[in-house]
């Protein structure tokens, strides 16, 4: 299961393309027998370092690469080859390449003690800087990666992906085992285990890696392109029929909203290009109830994130862990300067035990915080249901869409009608009262423009997705204009004259 360097280089870069950055490993203090070990090494692994460095091409794109090898020590970083990390970092930094970074360790190398070990404070030190330049930092996990290694610049990636089968964790098992006497659970330091409890965004061979990785650099550090300059672009189909009826009550858009053919995030996203879905926090949190991913609508390249119908049972709510995703997406498109597309569709967030001592207020509040004070554009779309604080959390945007049926209420009309009349007979009643419709919300300067549905998006859910992804687009084309501080400055003033 073990991939060499060379490999990795060989079948992620353009063929012959390669140009390696390193130079011979710095010199220091060692024992015969420790010297005698290097020596062994390189010359069973083939390389004069547990580290490859350098530059090549990824279908025709500069990328900077970092590749460890196994074979050399087991992968283990000791001084020369953090120091050539760290280098390459700084080179790739400096000549505002993406970097690509594929470790596979052991971890810190135990021959030259603690010193070694805190070298990966300095390749997390370099790493940082070179994502707060903007530049897109990439990982690629492989069988094994532990220690040190994975809890430094392996845990970094903006995405992350690992190969199928791979070892990752912290502590290795037999190091468990000598401490503590007994084998580490089995199953759980596994590239799945950790893709399923959301700490990675995806298991893949290398081959696919490698076309995820060309979609990633498309959007982080590709150009905005024209609509009809966009591969694959498909126009919005003009729908003849007739458009929602103007008088249609509030409760009437949420009975709509509702309907189980209602198109949702993922209908969008299959009339974007250069998708690439990624998963959970990277914390060890997932929710099914959302989705993160790069997509470019109609040539404008972005971080999309929103609410999932398609993966929500029945009643199924937003959890803490959802509100931190999005909360991820919002540090991706800060980090990477990308625009942030925010699609609200929800029921709302968790009334649960669980929710409440894990947070769920706080990470409201945190992700209103970041939204409207982001470095970035913003475009949010009240898509369908806009229910409570799960709603409230991505609706503070620099221009905001609603579909014609799409509504937001701080509960179901249900809850609201329980609250003031002690029954659920009065929720059309309290809906109306409330201002919850598209029409209401545009009026009251809280939505900015409305996405027609002829007359239901259930109805024409092609056209309809069309529709909507043209005008995402058209928004971040408009946004573009503006420096990222004008942007904010007047994202704070909108709601600020908000009800006055």
């Amino acid at each position: 299961m073990q991939i060499s360097a060379n490999e990795v280089i060989a079948r992620l870069l353009d063929v012959d393309s390669f140009v390696s950055w390193d130079r011979p490993p710095i010199g220091r203090a060692a024992s015969p027998r420790y010297r005698q070990e290097l020596v062994d090494a390189s010359r069973r692994a083939g390389t004069d370092e547990s580290v490859l460095t350098g530059e090549g091409l990824l279908r025709g794109r500069r990328v900077a690469v970092i590749a460890c090898e196994f074979g050399f020590l087991a992968g283990s970083i000791g001084v020369a080859a953090a120091e050539r990390i760290v280098t390459a970092v700084e080179r790739a930094t400096e000549l505002g390449l993406p970097l690509i970074a594929s470790p596979t360790s052991g971890g810190t190398r135990m021959q030259e003690g603690t010193v070694a070990f805190v070298q990966m404070v300095k390749i997390a030190g370099a790493v940082a800087v070179h994502k707060a330049a903007g530049l897109p930092y990439l990982v690629y996990l492989r069988n094994p990666t532990m220690g040190g290694v994975f809890a430094s610049w392996g845990s970094l990636g903006h995405i992350t992906f690992a190969q199928p089968g791979a070892l990752i964790g912290f502590l290795g098992p037999r190091v468990y085992e000598a401490l503590y006497g007994k084998p580490f659970p089995p199953d759980v330091q596994t590239a799945e285990n950790l893709y399923r409890n959301g700490v990675i965004d995806g298991v893949v061979p290398i081959e696919v890696f490698r076309r995820i990785a060309h979609r990633a650099l498309s959007v982080c550090a590709g150009l905005p392109l024209p609509l009809s300059a966009e591969p694959g672009w498909a126009a919005p189909v003009r729908n003849p029929g007739t458009s929602t009826n103007p008088s249609a009550t509030a409760w009437d858009s949420v009975l709509s909203t509702r309907r189980p053919g209602r198109p949702g995030i993922r209908d969008l996203l299959r009339h974007t290009s250069q998708r690439v879905p990624l998963s959970g926090t990277g914390q060890g949190e997932t929710d099914r109830t959302v989705l993160l991913a790069l997509a470019r609508f109609g040539g404008q390249p972005c971080v999309v994130f929103g609410h999932d119908r398609s993966g929500r049972l029945e009643e199924q709510t937003m959890s803490p862990a959802a509100l931190r995703e999005a909360r991820r997406a919002m540090a991706l498109a800060g980090e990477l300067r990308l625009p942030l597309v925010l699609v609200i569709d929800t029921v709302g967030a968790a009334l649960s035990k669980e929710a409440e001592e894990r947070g769920l207020a706080g990470e409201i509040a945190r992700c209103l915080a970041d939204l409207v004070t982001l470095d970035t554009p913003t475009v949010s779309v009240l898509l369908g249901q806009g229910t409570g604080g799960g709603a409230l959390a991505l609706l503070p945007a620099d221009r905001v869409l609603a579909a014609r049926h799409g509504w937001l209420a701080p509960l179901p009309p249900e809850g609201a009608s329980a609250i003031v009349f002690r029954d659920t007979e009065h929720a059309p009643e309290l809906a109306a009262a409330q201002r919850i419709r598209s029409a209401d919300l545009l009026e009251d300067g809280v939505v900015d423009r409305i996405v027609e549905e002829y007359p239901d998006a259930a109805d024409e859910p092609v056209a309809f997705a069309r529709r909507v992804v043209l005008a995402i687009a058209e928004e971040l084309a408009a946004l573009r204009s503006h420096p990222p501080e004008e942007l904010r400055t007047l994202r704070l003033a909108r709601y600020r004259r908000i009800g006055r």
